[in-house]
């Protein structure tokens, strides 16, 4: 009984429910980049490059000559899919810059913790650093005020 109240707390402490809501949240995030380079980044960038759709490509081993990756895989044949392979690295870059963008953002926002006040103080004969309850020099052996 003891493990499953241990399970219950560390289930509902706030870092593991922030990791699923962020799996969650990526996973939708994802679908969404997913569509936006299949559908409005890669077709124009196909018809730059000569009406390539980035998706068609592949190398076929068996060497029958298949005209489309579907045919390809419908009959079988093995077959190397650069194609998806290239989105799929588009698809990645814009994730990460978009990721990159999103923190860069959120880190704005974030307060800067004030820095610790000081704790030594610097002789004024020496130049030494010394502790602020000092009331003479460890270097130079001057009395301070």
């Amino acid at each position: 009984m003891a493990m499953m109240q241990e399970f219950k707390a560390f289930a509902v402490k706030g870092n593991v429910v922030d990791l699923a809501v962020g799996v969650i949240i990526g996973g939708a995030f994802g679908k969404i980049v997913t569509s936006f380079v299949s559908d409005i980044v890669m077709p124009p960038l196909g018809m730059l490059m000569g009406k390539v759709n980035f998706t068609d490509l592949f190398l076929d081993l068996s060497g029958k000559g298949f005209t489309s990756l579907k045919a390809a895989k419908d009959a079988g044949a093995p077959v190397i899919s650069y194609g998806l392979f290239i989105n799929t690295i588009i698809d990645f870059v814009i994730i990460a810059f978009v990721i990159f963008l999103v923190i860069k953002q959120i880190n704005r926002f974030k307060n800067e913790p004030a820095p610790a006040p000081p704790n030594t103080k610097e002789c004024s004969f020496c130049c030494s650093s010394i502790p602020l309850a000092a009331n003479r020099c460890p270097h130079c052996t001057s009395q301070l005020e």
